[in-house]
């Protein structure tokens, strides 16, 4: 089966972000999906994902967020991240093309979403901070 990403298939924006964990600082080269389209095709389609990069997903105001993996190749780890930039939860190792509905308990204003395994092999946890040096977000 041959997949194709749509036209404009690359989020818009980009920038840097730093996940503060127990192992060290991690930082990141992100793609910034801020609307309703860029939500919505994320991560699909994609084949490869650099062990640096990831994908993250901009919610105003904050709130409960599902997401799911159809059309998703790569397994993918996805870190949902409170107003206060302070991680509230992960979904682990999500299944390619899966249609499940993920999310965890409480609201969220981000979720970025990097390759799968990542939180487990570099202690990733709720509780821990990411930096988002290239954000302004009103509040």
């Amino acid at each position: 089966m041959l997949l194709l990403p749509p036209p404009g298939a690359i989020a818009a924006g980009t920038g840097t972000l730093v996940l503060k964990t127990d192992s060290g600082p991690h930082y990141f080269n992100i793609e910034i999906a801020t609307t309703n389209g860029e939500r919505a095709l994320g991560l699909m389609y994609r084949r490869e994902l650099p062990a640096d990069a990831g994908m993250l997903f901009l919610y105003d105001p904050p709130q409960p967020i599902t997401m799911w993996m159809r059309n998703t190749i790569l397994p993918l780890d996805m870190i949902f991240i409170d107003d206060d930039r302070e991680i509230v939860g992960i979904v682990e190792k999500a299944v390619p093309f899966s249609t499940a509905n993920r999310s965890v308990a409480g609201a969220s204003r981000y979720v970025l979403e990097v390759n799968g395994g990542f939180a487990a092999e570099h202690g990733v946890k709720a509780g821990q901070t990411v930096d988002l040096p290239m954000l302004t977000v009103s509040r």
